[in-house]
């Protein structure tokens, strides 16, 4: 590529990855972020261990696997607080090799941006694709410093991106998943004794230590899409306040101001193509998942590495993009699917059908932990691809 630039247009998780796996290959990149700063959106995240091979490939896992906060018990339970699954975060590591490390949001942000070269980061910089190039001619990409030629462009613009709807026009876009979400951060008195998710008709709930003491909470929720509270801490405490500890104490501890509400959209129709010209999607413009398997950043991390990996400073990205999309189109389509399936579980209403998901949930989690583990294995046994000239 010499010095003709990569451009990466949004500055979130994903955006963030690529952009520094290109650094790490000797790339030069710029990431343009529309909003005035890096401010995150979304108060934690579970990085489970294929996306933290991938973020020690790029040298910042260690720093985030030091943030997480081991736990004894975690699992699936009913709104009673009978258990239907358990296990540990000591038997998960011994099964897979690694942690499922959870952090908040901006940590991550931080660990990706301080591996940056200053000034890589753009804010308060809206861009936009001009034209795709090909083979013989470079991406154009409109900033507010003009039209810009890349080597490569990178559309990390999320759910809505508009250098999807540019590239695949007649594709039709996210669908409403039925759910809505919340999320917010609070800080207890003690750690909660039980973690995990609580399953309960229509709904679930799920609790997860960070560092320095905070918890994440949040709650997801079938509902119309649009619909607001005028109290969205009310409205949690209305759901869930009859539910099991610690999930009415701890929200019952939210600030109502710092509670994040956020309906799920996914594209549950596969794009053709996660490539076209020079211009790859990644993460969400590519293939926006319910939250349901936590795997939402951990494939735009994966996504990522796998686009940079191929590429040294003399190489043309544009020769090795279909097999970007060959890598990552099947894997990605899968997982979205799971995430789907699993939303029906949870989507379940009548107490009848409820009971019976319950009662095959309870007689799975009799299983030994071998056996509960082994089912994530497809997804979190990925390993990342070895990089080719890494600088």
């Amino acid at each position: 590529m010499g010095k003709r630039q990569a451009i990466v247009i949004g500055g979130g998780i994903g955006g963030l990855t690529a952009a520094l796996a290109l650094h790490r290959q000797g790339v030069p990149v710029t990431v343009h972020e529309r909003a005035a700063s890096l401010e995150p959106v979304g108060a934690g995240l579970a990085l489970a261990p294929n996306a933290l091979r991938a973020l020690d490939r790029l040298g910042v896992g260690d720093r985030l696997r030091a943030l997480a906060t081991p736990y004894p018990a975690l699992g699936l339970r009913r709104p009673s607080g009978r258990w239907l699954a358990r296990t540990s975060s000591s038997a998960v590591e011994a099964y897979f090799g690694d942690t499922v490390a959870a952090v908040a949001r901006a940590d991550v942000i931080a660990a990706l941006v301080d591996a940056l070269p200053a000034g890589t980061v753009r804010t308060g910089s809206p861009a936009e694709l001009v034209r795709p190039g090909d083979t013989g001619s470079p991406a154009v990409v409109r900033t507010a410093d003009g039209e810009q030629p890349a080597a490569l462009v990178v559309g990390a613009d999320g759910i809505r991106s508009a250098t999807r709807g540019a590239l695949f026009p007649r594709h039709p876009g996210p669908r409403y998943s039925g759910f809505t979400t919340w999320r917010t951060m609070v800080t207890p008195a003690r750690p909660p004794a039980a973690v995990g998710e609580v399953w309960g008709r229509g709904r679930l709930a799920g609790v997860v230590p960070l560092a320095d003491g905070r918890v994440y909470v949040y709650g997801a929720a079938l509902a119309p899409a649009g619909e607001r509270a005028a109290s969205e801490h009310a409205e949690l405490l209305r759901r869930y306040g009859d539910w099991c500890a610690p999930v009415p104490q701890l929200l019952a501890l939210a600030d109502p101001e710092r509670i994040l509400r956020h309906d799920v959209w996914d594209l549950a129709d596969p794009l053709p193509a996660y490539h076209h010209g020079r211009v790859a999607l990644l993460g969400d413009a590519a293939h926006a998942m319910s939250p349901f398997q936590g795997q939402g950043a951990c494939q735009a991390i994966e996504d990522a590495v796998v686009l940079a990996s191929p590429l040294s400073p003399g190489d043309d990205p544009a020769t090795t993009l279909p097999g970007y999309t060959a890598a990552r189109l099947p894997r990605t389509t899968a997982i979205v699917t799971g995430s789907r399936r699993i939303g029906a579980l949870v989507a379940v209403r009548s107490p009848a059908a409820a009971l019976l998901r319950d009662t095959v949930l309870a007689l799975g989690g009799l299983l030994p932990t071998r056996a509960l583990l082994s089912r994530s294995a497809a997804t979190y046994d990925w390993q990342p691809p070895a990089p080719r000239g890494a600088a």
